[in-house]
């Protein structure tokens, strides 16, 4: 089967709310900061009546690594579900707006669009608490084995442990992509998920996984240890290729081959880290896609997560190819 795309994703489908906060706004709410908590639709809207005046961007993990993609000129295609309501339209016409593949069917006379409620503290950290509303409902059926198999790689998003039928949909996009010769890549998402899956995890990355990305508190919490060195060891015995980011130190790449420690980018002033692991893993997708070498993924991943952490929201707000070419990448 021809390539038709470079990175196709599954992942949930998800309206970002996003809005300035205080430390102690966090606190008086019961939020942990950095972190993702699943909340129900009347705790969703609770704490939406509360928040500082906000701004609305369709987003999701995935999704928002299929927008850096296409931003760096790539070709994605993003399978997720939304329901057949105003949020899930609008999310459906941002991905196909960008150049994306989006052709799941919305869910009709079930919950409505997940949201997540984004909070930014002064020091650019993000707090989440997410409905996931329809975006739970997606099931093996929803996975499009044209699609799977006709992409180079197959990115998928931990967040989506969280549902069992996700997890089967999981199993049934890895034997698609693997029989045609695809890659599979998964990115862990949150330590939280970490925590609450790990058994599962562990036995997914040694069995299906070719690519993994993490961040250091997603690989510490993996393998029970403070000792990032140790992870890093125990993570290379179950995959090929892992990217792994420590924020302001920087990136590690690891391979069979090599090891590659990866500068990051400078940035005047970081606003809002939402969206900076989901450009790293869009930058490094599109390298690898294109067949570049390691140190040029990790070069191009580090400026994509830059670019978004300089405003608010989780999608480039520039043409990343046109910033990759100012770099000379």
């Amino acid at each position: 089967m021809p390539e038709l795309y470079d990175v196709a994703a599954i992942g949930n489908a998800i309206v970002d709310v996003i809005a300035p906060c205080t430390d102690a706004f966090l606190g008086e709410n019961g939020l942990t900061k950095g972190a993702m908590m699943l909340v129900d639709p009347k705790a969703s809207a609770a704490l939406y009546s509360k928040m500082a005046q906000a701004v609305e961007a369709s987003g999701g993990s995935a999704a928002n690594t299929i927008a850096g993609l296409a931003s760096f000129g790539g070709k994605g295609a993003f399978m997720g579900k939304v329901a057949d309501d105003q949020l899930g339209r609008t999310f459906a016409h941002d991905m196909r707006a960008m150049g994306a593949r989006f052709e799941n069917k919305p869910l009709v006379g079930g919950p409505a669009t997940a949201v997540s409620m984004i909070n930014v503290t002064p020091d650019a950290q993000r707090t989440m608490c997410t409905y996931l509303g329809a975006s739970v409902e997606f099931t093996d059926s929803d996975v499009d084995q044209d699609v799977v198999e006709a992409s180079k790689i197959v990115y998928l998003e931990g967040y989506l442990f969280d549902a069992e039928a996700a997890r089967r949909a999981f199993a049934k996009a890895a034997a698609f992509a693997h029989g045609a010769g695809r890659k599979i890549a998964l990115t862990m998402s949150d330590s939280f998920v970490v925590e609450r899956h790990r058994g599962g995890l562990l036995g997914f990355i040694e069995n299906q996984v070719d690519i993994l990305f993490a961040n250091e508190a997603e690989l510490l919490a993996l393998f029970e240890t403070s000792d990032f060195d140790a992870a890093c060891e125990q993570l290379l015995r179950r995959c090929d290729l892992a990217a792994v980011t420590r924020s302001e130190k920087g990136s590690v790449v690891l391979s069979k081959g090599e090891t590659l420690h990866i500068q990051a980018e400078r940035v005047e002033k970081v606003v809002d880290t939402t969206g900076a692991g989901d450009q790293y893993a869009a930058g490094f997708l599109f390298g690898l896609s294109q067949g570049r070498p390691l140190a040029d993924c990790g070069r191009l991943a580090s400026l994509a997560a830059a670019e978004v952490i300089s405003h608010y929201g989780p999608r480039p707000q520039v043409s990343l190819k046109d910033l990759a070419a100012s770099k000379g990448l």
